[in-house]
């Protein structure tokens, strides 16, 4: 799932978050999100081929990648960037923290389900434990007291345990919107879909409402992290796609991946 949103961002998140507060129902949402994929796809048209001498073997879509790594850039410098940075000015530092709180507290409802799955007990009945306090004590999730008491977060989802059942990563992919993926965190990305509560929110302009806060609020967190990207890095793209890919690696492992082989002369 993350350095940036979404570019950057290492962890991925579900494609109906783009949704808005001014979405305020399914038909809506899905014109957007159709009118984007569309222009995405146009963008890509003209992507060009990647020299197959200096081509990744872990990203045989390169050409493919790259252009839709542009589509989303632009996106982001135009809509999202923007929205976070007037998130940033207009929401007391508190309150923005009490934002990230409740959205992490919903996640750990989707880590804990994924640690069962991964035959990780006691992770899971950490998770649960997370919830429960963070939801009764913590005022629904608003303040973190749970890792005052040494519960840790996870942040476990399909995509990891997918990895832990032993299944390959595919090659590396990235989604228009969500940003850095793989063919297995594709497939996580449904999956998880159905973990998250706000799915099962009925009403939909809540349900909107929140997966566009959520959006901002990740985003409006990560502003800083991007502006060190777009210093630091000579081809944004090829380091976006390798923090990615090794992050996710070590989560798969838990933090203690094994070694690599050496590649063959």
């Amino acid at each position: 799932m993350p350095i940036i949103w979404p570019q950057y961002r290492c962890g991925i998140e579900h494609l109906q978050r783009m949704g808005y507060g001014i979405m305020n129902n399914r038909l809506c949402a899905r014109g957007v999100l159709r009118s984007i994929l569309v222009a995405a796809f146009v963008f890509i048209g003209g992507c060009a081929t990647v020299d197959p001498e200096f081509a990744d073997p872990r990203d045989p879509l390169e050409g493919f990648n790259r252009a839709m790594y542009s589509f989303n850039d632009t996106l982001d410098k135009a809509l999202i960037k923007p929205l976070a940075k007037g998130y940033n000015a207009i929401v007391p530092a508190p309150a923005n923290k009490g934002v990230t709180n409740f959205f992490n507290n919903l996640a750990d409802v989707t880590s804990a389900i994924n640690n069962l799955l991964q035959f990780k007990v006691e992770r899971a009945f950490s998770d649960i434990g997370r919830v429960v306090l963070n939801t009764t004590l913590g005022i629904g999730g608003l303040f973190d007291v749970a890792s005052n008491m040494n519960l840790p977060r996870y942040g476990e989802d399909f995509g990891q345990t997918l990895g832990a059942w032993g299944i390959a990563s595919g090659p590396y992919l990235v989604l228009p919107i969500l940003g850095p993926s793989s063919g297995r965190g594709a497939v996580g990305v449904v999956v998880d879909w159905f973990t998250d509560p706000v799915t099962y929110v009925e009403d939909d302009t809540v349900r909107w409402s929140l997966r566009g806060l959520n959006l901002v609020d990740r985003r409006a967190d990560l502003l800083n992290a991007s502006r060190v990207v777009d210093q630091a890095a000579l081809d944004p793209y090829a380091f976006v796609r390798d923090a990615y890919l090794q992050r996710r690696r070590n989560e798969v492992y838990d933090g203690n991946p094994p070694e690599e082989a050496e590649p063959l002369d």
